[in-house]
């Protein structure tokens, strides 16, 4: 991890970054950029040629760094937080979790020298359409998206395979925890009968009918039997709605 600010990275010290970390399953190391600056004061940024508001994140003390943690041949990815870059999603999660290390740049001010970029990174990628005062919060987005697909750091391997956007692209089905009754209401009686395989068609259909709802973009891609194509269509009839 390449950034101006290190500090901001204490948040994956907690919970199941944290642990998967003790146990070896997650190695992260931070870089200061400030530490590979050749210039007397450690200066990381300067004046953008041109003009126009803000510094601009030079391109020495990065290369620099670059050169002493990822020298060639590297056997990795570069990637750089930006946000003309690719929209992370749960398909580029899962290749990015196969590589065998990532070096992610964050940038700050008003951005990187285009060279840096130019020179060193394999891929950009953006986690919104949105603006964030520096690439910390997206590098962070992005470590823990891919840390939950590294086996052993959920402990359950069911857990990465059914929550949303996982295998067939739907969103996670509704979850229920004691007590059964609260407030006036009650959790659905499929889940308490022990019949598993009547569980997991009610899950299945949740899954399908709130991904409808909530998502309905989602499911021109969404992995569905032929069975439920024909329920979605009828269903889609009955409201006037064009089918996925």
């Amino acid at each position: 991890m390449l950034t101006l600010f290190p500090e901001m990275f204490s948040a994956l010290d907690a919970s199941i970054l944290g642990r998967a970390q003790g146990a070896g399953l997650l190695c992260v190391h931070l870089h200061n950029i400030r530490d590979y600056s050749s210039s007397k004061h450690k200066n990381a940024d300067d004046y953008p040629f041109g003009g126009g508001a803000g510094m601009l994140m030079m391109p020495q003390p990065i290369a620099d760094a670059f050169d002493a943690i990822t020298p060639e041949p590297y056997a990795g990815k570069r990637i750089f937080m930006s946000a003309g870059g690719t929209r992370l999603d749960q398909q580029l999660v899962r290749t990015l979790s196969r590589e065998r290390s990532l070096t992610v740049l964050c940038g700050h001010y008003e951005g990187v020298d285009q060279r840096v970029i130019d020179r060193y990174i394999d891929m950009e990628i953006s986690i919104g359409d949105y603006v964030l005062t520096g690439g910390e919060l997206p590098a962070m987005v992005l470590i823990d998206a891919v840390a939950r697909m590294l086996k052993g750091v959920l402990g359950s391997e069911e857990s990465a395979q059914e929550e949303s956007f996982s295998g067939e692209g739907l969103l996670e089905y509704p979850q229920y925890t004691r007590p059964r009754e609260f407030r006036g209401m009650s959790v659905p009686e499929v889940l308490l009968n022990g019949n598993h395989a009547d569980i997991n068609r009610w899950r299945r259909q949740m899954a399908i009918d709130i991904t409808r709802r909530k998502r309905p973009d989602l499911m021109q891609t969404s992995v569905l039997t032929h069975k439920e194509r024909e329920r979605l269509q009828l269903m889609d009839a009955e409201e006037g709605k064009d089918a996925p």
